[in-house]
């Protein structure tokens, strides 16, 4: 059986032109030639989804390295007739002329090998940039920084004739910063302030104040505090007086443990 062209196949593929001249019933009783056409379709579909793509980043250079190798590689092939070589003479003792084997003649516009041999590759790297597009974009995307490690907590408590629904908890961060988060503070004409406390030698320090308005707050500490020693968290009530000394009237108390 006499197999379709593979260009033309390739031409049948892009949708350049429908089945003339008996190609369509040839196409439905060769499975050969229907499976090839079925993949040839299948490399020109891919292709013509990426058209719609947009705002892709560059593909890699290898890529289009790829891409001109095969090209450059299919233009070296040799032609059909130089495949073919001269023609045998007959074998037969006493023919008068060398066997000819008819060649169809090429249809006007058809693809020569290195044109299909191209657009394979085209269609391939098509592929290789979606896939590439669909990597960068799942590595560009801003992915959130993870939580520091939590090195020791405390719950807060209310302390003294502070009112018992005032509560909260501390926790110490990997990255050298204090987390606060409190409730049902009792308002006061000052501001809150939090303190470290050693509680052997009662020294302390202050780590920084809380906004009125936010029951979270992040404090730095500096990274010289040894917290085995002061291990007291202390949420106190200040008063606007140039006094740096704690006041004496602490509201919220709790112990780090880790």
């Amino acid at each position: 059986m006499q197999h379709l062209d593979h260009d033309r196949l390739v031409f049948l593929a892009l949708g350049e032109s429908g089945a003339e001249d008996g190609e369509a019933a040839h196409l439905e009783g060769c499975d050969h030639c229907r499976t090839e056409l079925e993949s040839l379709q299948h490399v020109a579909g891919i292709g013509a989804e990426t058209q719609g793509l947009g705002d892709l980043p560059e593909p890699p250079d290898h890529v289009w390295q790829g891409i001109m190798a095969e090209i450059r590689a299919a233009e070296e092939l040799p032609s059909l007739s130089e495949r073919r070589g001269p023609q045998a003479p007959a074998a037969a003792e006493g023919a008068s002329a060398p066997a000819v084997t008819p060649v169809r003649p090429r249809r006007p516009g058809r693809w020569s090998r290195w044109a299909v041999t191209a657009v394979t590759a085209a269609a391939a790297a098509a592929i290789g940039v979606v896939g590439t597009a669909a990597v960068l974009r799942s590595t560009d995307v801003d992915q959130p920084a993870p939580a520091p490690a939590v090195l020791a907590s405390a719950p807060l408590s209310a302390y003294g004739s502070t009112p018992k629904d005032a509560n909260g908890d501390a926790r110490v961060l990997g990255d050298n910063q204090l987390h606060l988060h409190v409730a049902n503070l009792p308002k006061v004409p000052g501001y809150y302030e939090v303190w470290l406390i050693d509680p052997t030698t009662m020294k302390m320090f202050s780590v920084g104040t809380l906004s009125k308005d936010s029951g979270d707050e992040l404090l730095p500490i500096p990274s010289n505090v040894d917290l085995r020693r002061f291990t007291v968290v202390d949420v106190s009530a200040e008063q606007y007086d140039n006094k740096p000394a704690h006041s004496g009237d602490s509201l919220l108390r709790g112990t780090l443990t880790g």
